[in-house]
C-alpha cells in the first residue's frame, strides 16, 4: 500500500486505527514497525483518541475474585457494558500487588514483599511493562508511613511516579520523584509540604498535578485540613484550601477523588449515624469560593452493608459499589441508584478511568506475560531489561 499512497496519508490512516489493529500492523513491513513504534506517532495516536469526541470512554475496575487479581475494562455508558477482560501478566515471583493509578493506558502498581519497595508501569492493551529501579529510602517499617502518586508530566512528555511519607512523630519524609525518562529517582528539592497524608489513601491526578487530602496535627491534638498538591511539570507543591466545614474535622472522614475532566472533589464521611456521607465539587479548580456540596446523603440497604463511593462518570453520576459488590449509578438530581447487574465481589480495589494506548512501545521492557503477549510484543523485546537500581542523586 505504501507504493500507492503517500506516507503523510497512511499516517492519517494509522493514527485512527485501534490498538489491536496497531500492533498486528507492526508486522507488514519494518517501515510500518518503525513508524508505529516512533515515540511521535505514540503521542500522537494518544492524543487522537483522547480528543475523539465519539469515543466512548472505559472505566478500569480492578478486584479479586475466587483468589485471583482481575482487572477489566467497561464502557462508560448507560448500560455499563464490559468491554474486556485484561490479562494480568506474570510479575515474576512478585505478588500482593495495589494500584497506585492509571494515566493514559498506564497501570502503576507497587508490589509489597518484606521491607522493599517494587513499582512497575504496565500497559495491559499491549501486554508490556517495565520494573523500575527501587528507591533508596527506608520503608515499611512501624515508624515510616508512605504514600504514592502517579501521573502524567505534558511538559515533558513524561510519566512520573512520588513518594511522600511521615515518620514516627509526622516529622515529613523528603518526597523521591521517579521520572520514566530518565529512568531514575531523585529527591524533590523544593520545600517539603507542611502537610501530612495518611498512608494507604489514593492520590487524584488531574490538571497536570496529584492530590491528597492532607493535614497538619495542631497543638490542642486537633486537626487542620487542605488539598496538598504536587505539579510534576514544575515539581513543585501546592496547596487548596477547603470549605470551611471540612478544615477541622478529623481527616480519616476525608478523601479526594476526580471531577470531570479537570477538577477535585471531596468525600466526607460521617459513620456516627448509619453512613452520612456529603460530596464537594470544585467547580473551578482552584478557585476557592467555587466550593459546592452537590449532595449529602445517609446510604444504608437493608442488608445492613454500606456502600462505597468509587468516584464520578462522564455523564456526572456517582459511581458506587452496593449489596456486598454490585456496581450502581447515583443520579445527582433525582438521587436515584440504578444497579447495572455487574457483580465484582467486597473486594474491589480499585477504579478508574482508562484509555487504550501505545504508551511503553517504544521502551526496552521486560515482558513475561500470559500466553498471548507473543501476539503483541517482537520476541526480541524480551531479551531487554530496565530493571536495576538507580542511584538517588
Amino acid at each position: 500500500m505504501s507504493d500507492y499512497l503517500p506516507a503523510e496519508v497512511i499516517l492519517e490512516i494509522l493514527k485512527r486505527l485501534p490498538i489491536k489493529s496497531l500492533v498486528k500492523c507492526r508486522s507488514v513491513c519494518k517501515t510500518w514497525n518503525s513508524l508505529i513504534c516512533n515515540p511521535s506517532f505514540i503521542s500522537t495516536h494518544l492524543q487522537a483518541s483522547l480528543s475523539e469526541p465519539n469515543n466512548t470512554p472505559f472505566i478500569l475496575l480492578r478486584c479479586f475474585k475466587k483468589g485471583k487479581e482481575n482487572y477489566f475494562l467497561h464502557y462508560d455508558n448507560d448500560d455499563f457494558d464490559e468491554f474486556k477482560q485484561l490479562q494480568f501478566p506474570v510479575f515474576g515471583c512478585l505478588s500482593c500487588s495495589a494500584a497506585v493509578g492509571s494515566c493514559h493506558g498506564l497501570v502503576c502498581l507497587t508490589f509489597l514483599p518484606q521491607d522493599v519497595l517494587n513499582f512497575i508501569f504496565w500497559n495491559p492493551s499491549i501486554q508490556k511493562y517495565i520494573t523500575l529501579p527501587q528507591p533508596n529510602i527506608c520503608c515499611y517499617t512501624d515508624d515510616v508511613r508512605l504514600n504514592f502518586g502517579f501521573g502524567f508530566d505534558s511538559r515533558t512528555n513524561d510519566y512520573k511516579l512520588l513518594i511522600v511519607g511521615v515518620e514516627k512523630g509526622e516529622t515529613l519524609i523528603e518526597p523521591y520523584l521517579f521520572s520514566l525518562n530518565e529512568n531514575c529517582w531523585k529527591r524533590v528539592t523544593p520545600a517539603s509540604p507542611k502537610y501530612a497524608v495518611e498512608a494507604g489513601i489514593s492520590s487524584t491526578f488531574v490538571n497536570g498535578a496529584l492530590h491528597w487530602l492532607g493535614y497538619q496535627r495542631g497543638k490542642n491534638g486537633g486537626f487542620s485540613n487542605a488539598i496538598l498538591g504536587f505539579d510534576l511539570s514544575s515539581e513543585e507543591f501546592l496547596e487548596i484550601s477547603l470549605p470551611e466545614t471540612l478544615v477541622w474535622l478529623c481527616p480519616m472522614d476525608l478523601s479526594t477523588m476526580r471531577y470531570g475532566e479537570s477538577s477535585i472533589a471531596v468525600l466526607k464521611r460521617d459513620w456516627e449515624d448509619g453512613e452520612l456521607f456529603e460530596l464537594w465539587v470544585m467547580k473551578e479548580y482552584g478557585v476557592v469560593e467555587s466550593w459546592t456540596k452537590v449532595l449529602a446523603l445517609h446510604l444504608i440497604d437493608q442488608s445492613g452493608w454500606f456502600p462505597r463511593v468509587l468516584g464520578f462518570r462522564k455523564n456526572g453520576e456517582v459511581l458506587l459499589q452496593v449489596d456486598d459488590g454490585e456496581m450502581a449509578s447515583l443520579d445527582l438530581n433525582c438521587q436515584q441508584m440504578e444497579p447495572h447487574g455487574v457483580e465484582v465481589g467486597a473486594e474491589l480495589l480499585y477504579v478508574g478511568s482508562y484509555v487504550e494506548s501505545l504508551v511503553l512501545l517504544d521502551k526496552a521492557v521486560d515482558v513475561r506475560s500470559v500466553s498471548d503477549a507473543i501476539h503483541a510484543i517482537d520476541s526480541s523485546d524480551s531479551d531487554e531489561s530496565s530493571e536495576g537500581e538507580c542511584e538517588i542523586t
